[in-house]
């Protein structure tokens, strides 16, 4: 399971054949999807701790990082470069799902500015 549609396709079948999902395949299934998005935003870590979310970049670098610099520009306060050119997304979230989907729409966001890149070249 590689694409959100697969992922979504096969979480449907689950419940088709099963009934609801438990929560832990829940989870599962959301690692997944995390995993996926990953892969597309070029993204090798994910830290999400109690004061924010930390992304690590493969190979340290961004394919778009003029989008990014005005992402981070037009976002003041909430988004910040550390020393070892990995971004802190500031915030706190109440709960572990909260948090997931916090990183699920930081993601989201990065292959946006990803491809915008591609609709210039």
């Amino acid at each position: 399971l590689s694409e959100p549609s697969e992922i979504e396709a096969f979480a449907a079948e689950l419940v088709d054949r099963f009934g609801d999902i438990p929560d832990s395949v829940e989870n599962l299934l959301q690692t997944i999807r995390i995993k996926s998005l990953c892969r597309t935003a070029n993204v090798s870590k994910v830290d999400a701790g109690s004061k924010g979310i930390v992304i690590s970049f493969k190979d340290n670098k961004f394919k778009n990082p003029d989008a990014l610099i005005g992402h981070i520009q037009n976002t003041p306060g909430t988004i910040s470069i550390r020393p070892d050119q990995t971004l802190l997304f500031k915030g706190a979230w109440a709960s572990n799902a909260q948090k997931l989907g916090a990183v699920d729409k930081i993601l989201n966001t990065l292959i946006a500015l990803l491809e915008a890149k591609k609709k210039t070249a």
